[in-house]
């Protein structure tokens, strides 16, 4: 395993450690009752200063939680890729272990969205449709920065004509761009869950991308 590899590797393995350590952080520290029926928050000044700068826009979380399925297409696109090279090769292990790995990425990715749902850290900042919802961290913002950065990967390796790979590069960092900023003004999420979210996602693809770099070796 080369120097470049492991490096990768563990950084990724620091950000969830980062990650695990901030979720510890916004349950101790300056916690207070500010949340939906008097649930806690933690960073509470922090979250409610930033809050009240940005409001709430109902238009701009529509938008993007519509826009969120754009990373749920890109999944079923490496899906049905995966499923094509099955069929064709009649072996599991003859599929490409990128494709392979990356499945198992994306299974990760959606059990820790399930883990937070089930056991929620904290609840957003309002109601959606009237209902409570868990808030972090951000499962939107963590779908996209979790699957985004796959979709350029996989371009680079896949896509041949470089001019097709930038569109696809460009696409892909301005779209993760708006949507996280959008996720983060919307005002239906506090500051520390985009946080959460970008660490989290950050440490699992690093995970993901040195695992295919040291695999293919």
């Amino acid at each position: 395993m080369t120097r470049n590899i492991k490096t990768i590797l563990l950084s990724g393995m620091v950000i969830l450690i980062m990650f695990g350590i901030w979720t510890v952080l916004i349950q101790t520290i300056n916690v207070q009752p500010i949340g939906q029926n008097g649930t806690n928050i933690g960073f509470a000044d922090m979250n409610v200063k930033f809050h009240e700068l940005t409001g709430v826009n109902m238009t701009l979380y529509t938008i993007t939680d519509w826009l969120g399925l754009v990373p749920v297409a890109v999944c079923m696109i490496f899906a049905v890729l995966g499923a094509v090279q099955l069929f064709t090769r009649q072996s599991l292990i003859k599929v490409d272990t990128d494709i392979l790995l990356l499945g198992v990425y994306y299974v990760i990715v959606i059990f820790c969205y399930l883990i937070f749902e089930m056991i929620p850290i904290n609840y957003r900042p309002v109601p959606i449709n009237g209902f409570m919802e868990a808030s972090y961290p951000s499962s939107t913002t963590l779908l996209v920065l979790s699957v985004m950065p796959t979709l350029c990967f996989q371009s680079y390796h896949r896509i041949k004509r470089a001019a097709i790979k930038h569109i696809i590069y460009l696409f892909a960092i301005l779209f993760s761009l708006f949507m996280v900023i959008g996720r983060t003004i919307s005002g239906v999420h506090w500051l520390t869950d985009i946080i959460g979210s970008v660490l989290l996602s950050a440490g699992l693809y690093l995970i993901y991308h040195g695992s295919v770099m040291a695999v293919k070796r």
